[in-house]
């Protein structure tokens, strides 16, 4: 009785729609950058700064799987947890496990380089960024170099993202995707549900990131 399952809710709100609006943004900014609309451009990466500076607050303050307390291991037990990638198991990991854990801070790190060095690029079209002037040219320019190169490690790394999800699903037979979008999964009864942090907290934090991020945009 005690391994009766039940659906169990995993991912709050702010966790599945801050990942679903990056996921868009990083898309839009592809987009626009390759269409040189260079001022939507810079928009896009203001907005992802507010979100990803509430992620970042989030894995302190939020719901359990949102906490880095929670699902960042060492990277060890990351390894171990690899070992076993070709073995078909259910899935009874409450949120993120080992190795997806490092994979989630790995891209915030990227998206966050990625944000704030593009507050530093210039271009034909938008001038300069809030920060460019600040700097000398050498150095900007060693920004403007970092901000290229991060986007190819982004890209590089949300391939293999997409890749590791589809892998759980063919080979582990683990959906990882659909609780990211419904918020719930099935687990034993023995597992523990997480806490769930209240909205409350996630709009105040929210508000709390966006006018931070307003703040370095524009009065920098």
């Amino acid at each position: 009785m005690s391994n009766a399952a039940r659906v169990v809710l995993v991912w709050d709100v702010p966790v599945r729609l801050v990942h679903w609006l990056i996921v868009s943004l990083v898309a839009a900014a592809y987009a626009t950058w390759r269409l040189n609309w260079m001022v939507w451009h810079g928009r896009i990466g203001d907005v992802l700064l507010a979100l990803l500076l509430f992620r970042l607050l989030w894995g302190f303050f939020g719901s359990e799987t949102a906490r880095f307390s929670r699902f960042l291991t060492s990277p060890r037990t990351a390894l171990e947890h690899l070992k076993y990638a070709l073995l078909r198991e259910p899935d009874h990991q409450v949120g993120h496990n080992p190795a997806g854990g490092w994979m989630v801070v790995f891209l915030l790190v990227l998206l966050l380089g990625e944000t704030l060095t593009g507050l530093y690029v210039a271009n034909d079209i938008a001038d300069v960024g809030p920060l460019t002037g600040f700097v000398p040219a050498p150095a900007a320019n060693a920004i403007e170099a970092s901000h290229a190169i991060l986007w190819d490690v982004l890209l590089a790394a949300i391939v293999l993202h997409v890749l590791a999800i589809a892998g759980y699903a063919a080979i582990k037979g683990q959906n990882l995707l659909r609780p990211m979008i419904i918020g719930s999964k099935v687990l034993p009864a023995s597992v523990a549900a997480p806490r769930i942090a209240g909205p409350v907290r996630a709009v105040l934090l929210l508000a709390g990131c966006a006018a931070a991020a307003a703040l370095v945009v524009n009065l920098v």
